[in-house]
């Protein structure tokens, strides 16, 4: 962070209880040298990844379905998701954070993921850079039943569906999920399916 033209003015915690929501007060000097002085909250949880599995012979893909609490607070009727495998990446570097959270939230066993991109997934509050990853999955890669940590309070539900119905489900609300969303339509605009 050596950007000439920001200058962090102070820092105060606002929440440390689940991750730190912070707010910053800045001088940021525009284009035509005037300096303003703003003050922003940001909220940092930490790095994540993401992954879309596949299957080309079977054109199925693997998605998962979980309760979030955010998206009930504002009108989704049960709160839940259907979504790409995906966590923090926990100190780890992404490509192993994401082999870990395939194992653990889907049950499956990978070895080799590709990396296809990096965004920022809410850039006006949160911090959070997501990492994308594709891979190919089989059944003898199924080590376990998922469905993610008991003590970190997951309750996931692994799902196997067509990749054509995965992507109508985007079209019809059933998935609402940004990432999920990115990585169906990265699968299509790459043509993982093409055989």
């Amino acid at each position: 962070m050596n950007n000439e033209n920001i200058k962090i003015v102070s820092k105060e915690i606002l929440s440390d209880n689940w991750y730190t929501l912070s707010k910053i007060t800045f001088q940021y000097s525009k284009k035509d040298g005037t300096v303003e002085t703003q003050s922003r909250e940001a909220y940092d949880r930490g790095n994540g990844a993401t992954i879309l599995l596949y299957n080309k012979a079977l054109q199925t893909v693997i998605l998962t379905r979980q309760f979030r609490l955010p998206t009930y607070l504002n009108g989704n009727e049960s709160g839940i998701l259907i979504e790409t495998c995906a966590g923090l990446l926990d100190q780890d570097n992404p490509e192993t954070a994401i082999k870990r959270e395939t194992e653990e939230e889907t049950g499956y066993k990978i070895t080799d993921v590709k990396k296809v991109f990096e965004a920022y997934m809410s850039p006006g509050s949160v911090t959070e850079i997501l990492y994308f990853f594709v891979a190919e999955y089989s059944k003898d890669m199924k080590v376990s039943e998922g469905g993610g940590h008991h003590e970190e309070q997951e309750n996931i539900e692994v799902l196997e569906m067509p990749f054509a119905d995965a992507v109508k489900m985007i079209s019809t609300g059933e998935i609402k999920d940004g990432k999920t969303i990115m990585l169906l339509q990265y699968a299509l605009l790459n043509q993982l399916f093409e055989q």
